[in-house]
């Protein structure tokens, strides 16, 4: 496949002649970025992205962000993820954002992180969103140039499972300074972590780490680690890849209930350490 198969010149393109590309100076996309809202100051944008659903993106992505901000960063939630949105509900956040002059208003959780999503445009957050790709795709870029987020350290971009549409226009069209891939112990983890890799890869993004999410689970009797969902598999992807493990994430019903009270802004989740301390030297 060629290294940029969106270039105009993408049938003869590879790694090497890529360097210097105009179109990699865009992005690497041949597409150039959609301009920041111009009442925001976003300084970094790190995707949450996965090649298979339920694994939870939208959990780590509301961890790294819950970590980021209580080490005193001032951050955002972009809810990609259109058609199946979580992140309102898990920061307890409902109703409608609203518009000025400048542009759409994001809404704020209790420990102000500001949050975009479709459940926030809805009359009705039950209703189901039946777009077509080409729609849901406009709906992402306009969180990007159509969301007052103001001044925002960390901005992270809760993504829908695959390659397809919503990370392709992420990828595209904002200034993304790099990816966290999340998984699950199965044995088929290496191939969804190389799905992710590799789009990202030609995308020229940056793969800042990968987490594995149910990794285990601990008795709350004996402390015995039991690997409900097989044996981890994500340090041998990782290590092929030569990316970092970001952490391994046990199954724990506290966070589910959190997220179900709305409050999972009141979590510490420390197996993510070394992924935040990534994130705030990028």
């Amino acid at each position: 496949m060629p290294e940029n198969s969106s270039c105009s010149s993408a049938s003869t393109c590879s790694r090497e002649s890529c360097e210097g590309c105009p179109s990699k100076a865009k992005g690497g996309s041949g597409i150039a970025k959609e301009p920041m809202n111009k009442a925001s100051n976003v300084k970094k944008v790190i995707g949450v992205v996965s090649g298979k659903g339920g694994v939870g993106k939208s959990f780590v992505t509301s961890s790294l962000a819950c970590a980021m901000n209580k080490a005193g960063y001032k951050v955002g939630i972009m809810d990609a993820d259109i058609t199946g949105p979580s992140i309102p509900k898990m920061f307890g956040v409902h109703g409608q954002v609203y518009g000025t002059e400048d542009g759409m208003v994001p809404m704020a959780a209790e420990n102000g992180i500001k949050i975009m999503s479709v459940n926030l445009l809805l009359d009705n957050e039950e209703d189901p969103v039946i777009w077509r790709g080409p729609v849901i795709a406009g709906v992402v870029k306009q969180f990007w140039n159509e969301t007052v987020w103001g001044d925002i350290d960390y901005l992270f971009v809760d993504m829908p499972p695959g390659t397809g549409d919503v990370p392709l226009t992420v990828f595209q069209s904002l200034p993304v300074d790099g990816i966290v891939v999340v998984t699950s112990p199965q044995e088929l983890v290496q191939m969804i972590v190389k799905k992710a890799y590799n789009m990202a890869n030609m995308m020229h993004i940056p793969v800042l780490g990968v987490v594995e999410n149910f990794s285990y689970l601990e008795c709350p009797d004996c402390g015995k680690k039991i690997n409900v969902f097989g044996q981890s598999h994500v340090d041998e992807a990782a290590q092929e890849l030569g990316i970092p493990v970001f952490g391994k994430l046990p199954v724990d019903p506290a966070y589910a209930e959190k997220a179900d009270e709305g409050k999972f802004f009141e979590i510490d989740n420390p197996y993510l350490a070394a992924g935040v301390e990534t994130l705030k030297n990028l």
